[in-house]
């Protein structure tokens, strides 16, 4: 990725202190978590990075003002000042793309905005600073449809050519567009402890209790955190380097993926983390692949969360970002696009995910019998930074053999 060819790259940065650190996470686990709820109702597979879309809402958080900024750092669930959450948000950001581990997690910001626009001296140096997001000049009025092209191929190169299209044709409106912020992420690292090929056999994947598909099943007998409770077993899976792991949800039932999501709480995810303890775990895990042709338009989501001025365009107030003398001229958030990939098999994981906020003018071992992990049914995934415990990456599988 461009950020981390940076010279800053090559020095290591440190993440914020741990008590700074730990409020990030929950702040965007607790956003993560609402927003799951709004989405878990649509049916199949589905992945989604809360790291990436809460990153790129806080960059527009950083010029509203007023209510708008009320609304979006409730939503957000974000802890302290702007300066405050966008300088330590920062310093996380620069210390993902510089860490030297074994998994490679980097993190691109970039402003792409109307080259006729004035924005604010103040915001641009900050979200620079701040997120190392740059703001690039662009031609959102007959050249639109190629700004749009470029956007989305600076997202593919980013993110190593897995997330594709983020802005569908028509997003960006000529003479309406001001402003796209972008976040992306990617993530690829090998298994602390790989599943050997020659252990991967085909069985049996209940979709539902009467739909059931053959896949491959890898497995791996060995020691694991594992927990269960609330009707469901836990599974932690580290990755080589052990600064990132992937927690597994299984429900006890077939059929019971749908309670559990529906009693999802930033809560109640903290809880199944506290419970992990040192087990021996027989693990059988299907290879999956989430690869969505088309991204998620976040918009009324985050509106009926309760940002609602920030899509207003005639109450939302972003002039921490550009303040014109003409309100017509005044910014909002027309729109959220959001877009993610993961792919587990038995060497690792590759994840990658993009974000845009398009903004527009008005117009211990135990002796006993090793625990089970069979996930031959529905379950959940997050993959997140052990160091922060910030969820990068959540998502369900439902049915392995399709993406």
């Amino acid at each position: 990725m461009e950020s981390s060819k940076s010279t800053e790259a090559a020095t290591p940065v440190e993440p914020p202190e741990p008590e700074v650190l730990g409020r990030l996470a929950a702040s965007s686990n607790a956003f993560a978590v609402d927003l799951w709820n709004q989405l878990r109702l649509r049916e199949g597979n589905l992945t989604v990075s809360p790291a990436s879309i809460s990153l790129a809402l806080a960059m527009a958080w950083g010029g509203a003002r007023g209510e708008t900024a009320a609304e979006m750092k409730q939503v957000l669930h974000f802890e302290g000042s702007a300066d405050e959450v966008m300088a330590s948000a920062g310093q996380l950001l620069r210390s993902w793309n510089t860490s030297d581990g074994f998994a490679m997690l980097r993190v691109a910001n970039r402003l792409f905005g109307e080259r006729s626009y004035a924005f604010e001296q103040p915001y641009l140096e900050q979200t620079r600073a701040a997120f190392g997001a740059p703001l690039e000049p662009m031609d959102f009025g007959a050249g639109v449809e190629t700004s749009r092209q470029h956007i989305n191929d600076w997202v593919a190169r980013q993110t190593q050519e897995r997330i594709k299209g983020l802005l569908p044709p028509g997003s960006l409106k000529p003479g309406l567009t001001r402003l796209v912020l972008v976040n992306a992420i990617y993530f690829k690292a090998l298994w602390a402890y790989p599943f050997q090929g020659s252990n991967t056999r085909p069985g049996r994947f209940f979709a539902t209790r009467t739909r059931i598909q053959e896949v491959p099943l890898m497995q791996r007998m060995g020691n694991y955190r594992f927990a269960e409770l609330d009707g469901v077993k836990v599974l932690e899976v580290l990755y080589n380097g052990e600064d990132a792991s992937m927690i597994l949800v299984l429900p006890d039932e077939i059929d019971g993926l749908a309670a559990v999501e529906q009693r999802l709480t930033s809560a109640r995810f903290s809880s199944w983390i506290d419970a992990l303890s040192r087990e021996r775990v027989d693990v059988v895990l299907p290879r999956f692949e989430i690869s969505p042709e088309g991204g998620m338009e976040l918009g009324e989501i985050l509106s009926g969360m309760g940002m609602q001025k920030a899509f207003d365009p005639g109450r939302a107030d972003f002039t921490g970002m550009a303040n014109p003398r003409n309100p017509e001229e005044r910014l909002h958030i027309s729109d959220v696009f959001h877009k993610a990939f993961i792919k587990l098999d038995e060497e690792g994981t590759e994840a990658a995910a993009a974000t845009a906020v398009v903004m527009a003018a008005r117009s211990a071992l135990r002796p006993n019998a090793p625990k089970e992990f069979r996930a031959d049914h529905p379950f959940l995934f997050f993959l997140r930074d052990t160091r922060s415990g910030m969820v990068l990456f959540m998502g369900r599988v439902a049915d392995p053999a399709s993406k």
